[in-house]
């Protein structure tokens, strides 16, 4: 994974997937945290892992609303960027980095309470979140991570987890750890 700064020197007929861009995975979390959070916050890497695997993979949110009950409407053809399956189920091993980038940036702060991490955008990072939610390339994720706070958002990372596992035990939980979720 590369800074898009850091692009411009590779050879034009390589082509750049957005999966391979940090400022990509940093602009989803930001908007994860100002949309899916309470007052631009999360709390536990487990509630922010499993809120963005239903962002990324729509198709499994589609699934779990259905087993809950609840009605999505949104497509569901694309993968943004995939995750492995972990020892708490999916995740993205980019996370540190990510996350470390942000806080370097100073757009969130990230504490420790109890042994959950908080994850909380600053002003800046509030002001970088709210410009991306206005731009027209991100009206979709928009909308979809409106969707998955509306219907997972007061879960908790714990409940979270182990609805991702009763759900999906085929595809993820017998998936081995490291391997790619289909």
């Amino acid at each position: 994974m590369k800074s898009i700064a850091n692009l411009g020197p590779s050879p034009a007929a390589i082509p750049i997937v957005a999966d391979d861009v940090l400022e990509f995975h940093a602009a989803r979390l930001l908007l994860l945290l100002m949309l899916c959070g309470t007052k631009d916050r999360l709390q536990g890497l487990t509630k922010m892992a499993k809120l963005d695997f239903f962002v990324r993979y729509p198709q499994f949110f589609k699934e779990v609303c259905r087993h809950l009950g609840k009605d999505s409407s949104l497509p569901t053809d694309i993968v943004e960027s995939s995750m492995v399956r972990f020892h708490y189920g999916p995740w993205d091993r980019r996370y540190y980095h990510v996350l470390a980038y942000l806080k370097a940036k100073a757009l969130i702060t990230v504490e420790k309470e109890g042994a959950a991490f908080i994850f909380q955008l600053t002003g800046l990072g509030r002001e970088s979140a709210r410009a991306l939610s206005k731009k027209p390339a991100f009206t979709e994720l928009v909308a979809h991570m409106r969707q998955v706070k509306d219907i997972l958002g007061q879960k908790s990372g714990s409940a979270l987890k182990k609805l991702v596992y009763q759900v999906f035990e085929d595809e993820i939980g017998e998936a081995k750890l490291g391997e790619v979720i289909k």
